[in-house]
């Protein structure tokens, strides 16, 4: 008959947070978590205990992202305002930050973030604005958030001008997607919408 417990190996205990193995020894050093041992020298881990430091182990992760062409005074711009706004809220955080647009999923920051949401590292994340994110497509990342337990905050402040100015960028960056897969096509219709559409964008 197996006798219950709530000693878990060190594999248990990071599958139990999400974390990899490495990290849990890495936190045992640090002193955010405690292990004892066995006979044989192996950590064992108190599963209460993990689940009750569990918060206190997580990050809030501070998201800023600025458009390829937009000036860095925008970017050190929203990261000040993060900055300030987890210190007033008494939180320790940690900066990710890109140079990209905001139309597809490519930027390196955004991708680091969404690794660190999926394995459940991330207590809270704060931005200015969900567009900071992605242009289209946040709300599917909203969405991850609240499947792994990652809290959102948005503090809503906006350069309207800048805001502008990007969306331009990322209306351009559509047009172009849009005619590379209407490449070579024969349809004239095609064609005549990506010259209105290229219009319109000269125009704002």
């Amino acid at each position: 008959m197996k006798v219950m417990t709530n000693l878990i190996t060190i594999k248990e205990a990071a599958e139990l947070l999400g974390v990899s193995t490495k990290t849990l020894r890495r936190w045992e050093q640090e002193g955010k978590i405690q292990a004892t041992r066995t006979v044989g020298g192996h950590r064992r881990f108190n599963m209460n205990e993990l689940l009750g430091s569990q918060n206190d182990t997580k990050l809030t992760i501070c998201y800023g992202r600025v458009g390829d062409k937009q000036s860095q005074e925008y970017l050190a711009e929203q990261i000040s305002l993060l900055k300030g706004y987890c210190t007033e809220q008494g939180w320790n955080y940690q900066i990710i930050q890109d140079v990209g647009g905001g139309i597809h999923g490519h930027n390196p920051g955004l991708i680091r973030l969404l690794k660190l949401i999926c394995s459940q590292q991330v207590k809270r994340l704060v931005l200015t604005h969900k567009d900071r994110l992605l242009r289209l497509g946040a709300d599917l990342i909203f969405t991850l958030c609240e499947i792994f337990g990652t809290e959102v905050v948005i503090i809503n402040q906006l350069n309207d001008n800048m805001e502008e100015e990007e969306l331009n960028q990322d209306l351009q960056e559509i047009i172009t997607a849009f005619n590379a897969r209407l490449y070579g096509s024969r349809n004239e219709k095609n064609h005549q919408l990506v010259d209105q559409l290229q219009e319109v964008a000269k125009k704002l």
